[in-house]
């Protein structure tokens, strides 16, 4: 089924701003906000739940840890051990210092990779994926808020003109 939407057009960041929390204080649902430049505090303004990708980060980078331990240690210490100058390789812990560097890059490749990875995935963006924008001026220089209509429509239209929209569109979705 359908749903009917509204697509509200402003032309300033603050003026969007302005609407957002208008729009929020008469407890209408906004779906999304469109904008051609990341515009600080919208997230806080729309109600959205802080991202949690800095945990998956800890925990990829740990397991990146991990990986170049045992990577090192196998490598360096079971598989073929060597004297390199006149250090021998008996055990993983003495020669430790030597891998500090090699365990940060693997932790930092581990976390960056995988946190992108991570990113793509939840938020649906794979290749040859044909773009969800719904106005090609988000782009460049209009930001669009988009507000599912339930009820008042009449008085949600009113509503995003005095909040300064520049134009306003229905569109079903």
């Amino acid at each position: 089924m359908a749903s009917k939407v509204i697509h509200a057009y402003f032309n300033d960041d603050d003026i969007l701003m302005q609407a957002v929390k208008k729009v929020k204080a008469t407890k209408h649902h906004i779906e999304e906000v469109y904008c051609p430049f990341p515009v600080h505090g919208l997230d806080k303004a729309m109600g959205l739940a802080p991202t949690r990708i800095a945990i998956t980060s800890f925990m990829y980078g740990c397991l990146g840890l991990i990986v170049a331990i045992v990577m090192m240690n196998y490598i360096m210490i079971v598989d073929w051990p060597q004297d390199i100058g006149g250090k021998p390789s008996f055990s993983y812990i003495e020669n430790m210092p030597a891998f500090v560097p090699i365990m940060f890059e693997m932790t930092v490749f581990f976390a960056a990779h995988l946190m992108v990875i991570t990113f793509y995935l939840r938020s649906r963006l794979w290749p040859f994926k044909k773009a969800e924008n719904p106005d090609v001026r988000t782009t460049d220089d209009h930001f669009v808020m988009e507000i599912e209509v339930h009820g008042d429509e009449k008085g949600l239209m009113t509503l995003l003109q005095e909040s300064g929209a520049v134009e306003i569109n229905k569109v079903e979705k």
